[in-house]
């Protein structure tokens, strides 16, 4: 034999030797001994008192199969038993976890490399009681020894699996308002994942993964979410794969907070990086504003809810955590809703996008959304009653300390609008945009009576009271739709078109209207009007004046013009005047939208000898909910009603010229009116 052969053989032997010498001591020596120091160095580290207090062992074990032909290679396996982990000293409780037995296999082969390879854990009897205070100081996040500048470890730990069997975990945290007590204990069999889900083939998750593992596991909470009673339960799996992303972790919840229920059924991916959801969700509850406090999205409050779709999520996006709800569908009180909506929590704050469509909306669903929610809607909706029982314009408030929470930049299409003939609208389409607090609608589009109402509206939240600017066009209305009940309209081919620009401040339609700024015109263009019209429409004050003016007769409007300025919520009229067959018709006075209170002046003018007593004019007083119409005492004449009174008390009605018969398809019955109103006003000079 060689010299240089006898030295590779001494080698091997010496490094066999160790080796040999190496098993027989981790598998002879006695491991407690080393639990003092262990306990110390492990209390030094995590600044936390730390104890195994039970057996330590230390013995071989061959490697799973999994491992390839490293699994003949004999790992070390480590198990210990009822350790525990202290709190800081500020905690109401004095262990953080503890556990009744933990086992560990250790890979043999990347010690060569610096690397603790754990492959698998095996936790049993685990109890966790988790808290976090108000300070945002929790006892899972652990504060390290500043004194000691250490230098980084060249040794990194690498951990596979997490296998566990009964827990109990408790988690009372201040900043969410959250105190829930939740076991986790063994199914008696397994459950496939399939059978849970029910996935159909076209539902199936986009990443391409491992199947899903089955259900090992079920769980139940009880506590309070939010100051709302909190209950659940649900199943998961029994393997964590904190190293493998392409490993599914099966999750199954059924959760009640408040009136809310959420039910979930999917998988989570990569849990060690928070990496990825893709769960079946299912939402219900009493109202969508109700979910701010549980997931903090802004949504408006409508009535009972229910959808379904799937949410993704990428949790890991440097833009921020992104979810994506997809393909849901359901309803909002008895609308249909579907689309997508997309949430990114980005800086400087999360963003909400999406389409939603509604393809039959009823018009109550859309009430509180505009702050027009009646009491009999409240109640039903089992909501406080806010509005006072002699005021008629809505006071519920505009929740603006929501806006600046989040910003959004949704579509909706509600394609046909349910509703009562006093209000045909057929259709709605708006582009909702929220940035820091400023709502912008633009457009709020409305399908109506066979033509359209086109708003642009602006409401700042950022200003306290909340300052809002908004303008409407409404062209081609056709006045046989406006008023299908009417008989004598459905042979008409008169039109209404008018245009309105308006500013308020108030943080509620009331207050808006009661300091609003701006001006109103409107032209209906050959039609009729009579006391039935008037009680369809459900005006009775304008049956009263109807009434009055001309008695059970429907008589032909040729033209009814309105030119309506108002200043700090007080409506008064510029230009407003009937022009039927029989008599002209003017309107004076003023509207108060702050205190709801009518002080207008009906004077009639008769065109002939046939017809109506015109002796007296009329008069409405009283407020919106308890109106008071009249005969005013005087003769007509002494009310001065000639047509050269009338233009020397209205102010120029040029800008209603612009609303004058636009599809061309009626005579033109209103040009003539203006035109005749203009020059009967005094002349200069």
């Amino acid at each position: 034999m060689t010299r240089s052969r006898k030295i590779l053989v001494w080698v091997l032997g010496s490094l066999l030797a160790l080796v040999l010498v190496l098993v027989i001591v981790i598998a002879t020596f006695d491991w407690n001994r080393l639990r003092p120091t262990i306990n110390e160095q492990v209390s030094q580290a995590l600044n936390r008192p730390f104890a195994i207090e039970g057996n330590l062992a230390v013995g071989w074990q061959r490697a799973s199969t999994e491992a390839g032909w490293r699994g003949w290679i004999p790992w070390p396996h480590i198990s210990a038993e009822k350790l525990r982990l202290g709190n800081p000293d500020w905690a109401k409780t004095k262990q953080l976890v503890t556990l009744e037995r933990v086992e560990a296999d250790i890979a043999p082969l990347p010690l060569l490399g610096k690397t603790v390879s754990i492959p698998r854990i095996v936790l049993s009897g685990t109890q966790a009681d988790l808290e976090r205070l108000a300070d945002g100081r929790a006892n899972w996040l652990f504060e390290m020894d500043e004194k000691e500048e250490k230098q980084p470890s060249s040794w990194t730990v690498d951990l596979g699996t997490i296998e566990f069997d009964h827990a109990h975990v408790r988690l009372d945290d201040e900043t969410l308002k959250a105190q829930v007590n939740m076991e986790i204990s063994p199914l008696g069999e397994p459950i496939p994942f399939e059978q849970i889900l029910d996935r159909k083939p076209e539902q199936k998750t986009e990443q391409k993964t491992a199947r899903p593992q089955d259900y090992a596991f079920a769980w139940k909470a009880q506590g309070r979410y939010q100051n709302q009673p909190l209950e659940g339960s649900g199943k998961v799996g029994g393997v964590l794969a904190l190293k493998d992303p392409n490993l599914p972790f099966p999750l199954q919840v059924d959760l009640r907070a408040g009136a809310t229920r959420i039910r979930i059924e999917g998988t989570l991916t990569d849990p060690t990086h928070l990496g990825a959801l893709d769960l079946r969700l299912r939402l219900a509850g009493d109202s969508l504003g109700n979910l701010y406090p549980l997931i903090g999205v802004t949504l408006p409050d409508t009535p009972t809810y229910a959808t379904e779709g799937r949410l993704t999520a990428n949790l890991q996006d440097k833009a921020g955590a992104q979810y994506h709800y997809r393909h849901f569908s359901g309803r909002i009180g008895e609308s249909d809703i579907s689309g997508d909506l997309s949430f990114v929590a980005g800086k400087p704050r999360p963003k909400l996008t999406g389409e939603l469509t509604s393809n039959q909306l009823l018009f109550n669903d859309l009430a509180p959304l505009i702050g027009a929610d009646s009491n009999t809607t409240q109640k039903k909706r089992d909501g406080a009653v806010q509005q006072p029982a002699d005021k008629v314009l809505p006071i519920d408030p505009f929740l603006t300390e929501r806006w600046r929470a989040m910003d959004a930049d949704v579509r909706f299409t509600g394609k046909r609008i349910v509703k009562s003939e006093k209000l045909p609208i057929t259709d709605l389409h708006t582009h909702v945009v929220l940035d820091d607090g400023l709502l912008n609608l633009e457009p709020l589009r409305l399908g109506m009576a066979g033509g359209r109402l086109d708003t642009m509206m602006m409401l700042d939240g950022r200003q306290q009271p909340l300052q809002a600017k908004a303008r409407l066009n409404a062209r081609q209305l056709e006045l046989k739709r406006l008023f299908p009940g009417v008989t004598s309209m459905q042979k008409s081919l008169g039109e209404l078109n008018g245009d309105a620009a308006l500013s308020g401040t108030g943080n509620s339609v009331a207050a808006l209207l009661g300091s609003a700024d701006g001006e109103v015109k409107i032209l209906i263009n050959d039609g009729t009007i009579s006391s039935a019209l008037m009680e369809i429409a459900g005006l009775n004050v304008g049956n009263y004046v109807v009434d009055r003016l001309f008695g059970d007769e429907e008589v032909k409007i040729n033209c009814a013009a309105a030119d309506i300025g108002i200043a700090n919520g007080l409506a008064r009229s510029r230009v407003f005047v009937f022009d039927t067959e029989n008599a002209l018709v003017n309107i004076n006075g003023t509207v108060n939208f702050k205190t709801e209170a009518m002080d207008l002046d009906i004077v009639p003018r008769s065109k002939g000898v046939r017809i109506i007593s015109l002796r007296s004019p009329l008069y409405v007083r009283g407020t919106f909910k308890e109106p008071r119409p009249g005969v005013q005492a005087g003769s007509l004449i002494a009310r001065g009603a000639g047509m050269v009174i009338l233009g020397a008390t209205l102010a120029p009605v040029a800008g209603l010229a612009a609303l004058i018969a636009p599809s061309g398809q009626q005579p033109d019955q209103c040009a003539p009116l203006l035109k005749q109103i203009q020059e009967s006003r005094p002349k200069a000079g």
